[in-house]
């Protein structure tokens, strides 16, 4: 990937709910939601499902990062990579971990303890060795990550709360829209100001239309609804995220044509792929 250019995405995990492996999804991948962001060489991801095992690997080489880690939210498939992402046991690197859905009381470090405790993990955090700092906020505000970079959140409609993010650098902004159900009928208002003028959106496309009818109050989209966002808010290239676990590739070939039709230039993500912005 490009480090030093503009404002660029890798996708290294684009499933939801669960890792769905296997011969019939190789080709958009199985693993749950990882995106690695860079601007002016800084390292931002988001979310920490089992693609970031991937993304660690890829990184072994490197020298002393400093890097931030935003999370969605943390139900499991958004974070159960994260005691496999091989920079956290690294004493070199700095990393911060970023969320804001969580309570007061009870926040980011809290939940990853619960996480990694028996009898469910083998070992707690304590095991990290790169200097890792917890930051909570609260979802809907703003902040520069760096002079540059500008991190923009809006709350998502999810069961137990996630958050969005919208990145913007160098005139340039990418916007991650996963986990939300959309409102039948009408847009989410706060969804589509956080997706405003954005170059691209990622956006939960978990179902179908048709299946939609099937999941109402499961906390997720349609691809149908990411086209009807992005008109509404003037986006530029729509991503099509969060794939089913049912969903094969033969499945979303036919997503990605109708999507194309419907909104030309709509991608369906899939694992490797990578974007400027």
């Amino acid at each position: 990937m490009n480090s030093t250019g503009g404002l660029t995405a890798r996708f290294w995990g684009v499933r939801g709910s669960i890792a769905a492996p296997g011969p019939d999804t190789v080709r958009y991948g199985g693993n749950t939601p990882c995106i690695e962001m860079r601007a002016a060489g800084r390292l931002l991801i988001f979310d920490a499902g089992t693609g970031i095992r991937l993304l660690g690997l890829s990184l072994k080489s490197c020298d002393a990062l400093d890097m931030d880690l935003f999370l969605t939210h943390t139900h499991f498939d958004h974070i159960t990579g994260l005691p496999f992402f091989a920079p956290i046991f690294d004493p070199r690197h700095r990393i911060r971990l970023w969320s804001g859905h969580l309570p007061t009381h009870h926040g980011l470090e809290a939940v990853l303890r619960d996480m990694m405790k028996a009898p469910l993990f083998p070992v707690p955090p304590t095991v990290f060795r790169a200097t890792v700092e917890f930051r909570d906020f609260h979802c809907g505000t703003s902040w520069q990550v760096a002079p540059d970079i500008t991190i923009r959140t809006g709350r998502l409609n999810h069961p137990d709360g996630a958050c969005g993010y919208r990145v913007e650098f160098g005139g340039h902004s990418i916007c991650l829209i996963t986990d939300t159900e959309h409102l039948p009928g009408r847009r989410d208002p706060a969804v589509v100001e956080l997706a405003r003028g954005a170059d691209i959106m990622i956006y939960d496309s978990t179902y179908t239309d048709e299946e939609y009818q099937r999941h109402v109050g499961w906390g997720h989209s349609t691809w149908q609804e990411a086209c009807r966002v992005a008109d509404a808010a003037g986006v530029g290239r729509v991503v099509i995220f969060h794939h089913a676990p049912e969903h094969d590739d033969a499945f979303l070939d036919a997503v990605a044509a109708a999507a194309d039709f419907v909104r030309p230039g709509t991608l369906v993500a899939r694992e490797g792929m990578v974007l400027t912005a």
